[in-house]
């Protein structure tokens, strides 16, 4: 991947294109940072998947950014953050759309029988381990919070006041 994000920043330079390539220098310098500070750990640097990683983490700031200027009426500036957000998700594998998330979802909470909120963990792991790539857990999270509270309570044998009358 790095090697990919530094031939389309070749490119981008080749091209005159300035915003793809201050994205990109960007997304370097962000992977060269999270590289130094695992050195600082001991380890060799990021795996891709911590590569991964921060462009998600990349995304998802820009589409909060670029919200928070179109409610002050800042559109240029909306524009901007996601027209970086653009270019960093070339970079990120095809995620797989809402219905098909919500299907996936759906089916993992049916698999391990989750049945409320307490089950929230299970199923958020189960889908990293499912589709590590192939899903914003942060949506996902929301998705089964949302299917959880939705799902019908147990009954329950404890009626009280249900027809009963003093007197």
């Amino acid at each position: 991947m790095r090697e990919q994000i530094q031939s389309a920043l070749k490119a981008a330079k080749a091209d005159g294109d300035k915003r793809r390539t201050a994205t990109l220098r960007l997304i370097q310098t962000a992977i060269k940072d999270r590289d130094a500070s695992a050195r600082e750990q001991g380890r060799d640097g990021v795996s891709e998947a911590e590569v991964l990683d921060i462009l998600q983490k990349m995304v998802r700031q820009r589409d909060v950014s670029g919200d928070e200027f179109e409610q002050s009426g800042q559109l240029d500036l909306a524009e901007q953050e996601r027209a970086e957000r653009d270019i960093i998700e070339e970079f990120l594998p095809e995620r797989l759309d809402d219905a098909e998330m919500r299907k996936l979802c759906e089916a993992t909470l049916k698999d391990i029988d989750a049945h409320g909120l307490r089950d929230i963990g299970r199923c958020m792991s189960e889908l990293k381990a499912r589709y590590p790539d192939k899903m914003d857990f942060v949506q996902a999270s929301c998705l089964v919070k949302d299917l959880l509270r939705s799902e019908p309570a147990a009954p329950t044998n404890n009626v009280q006041g249900a027809g009963s009358s003093k007197g």
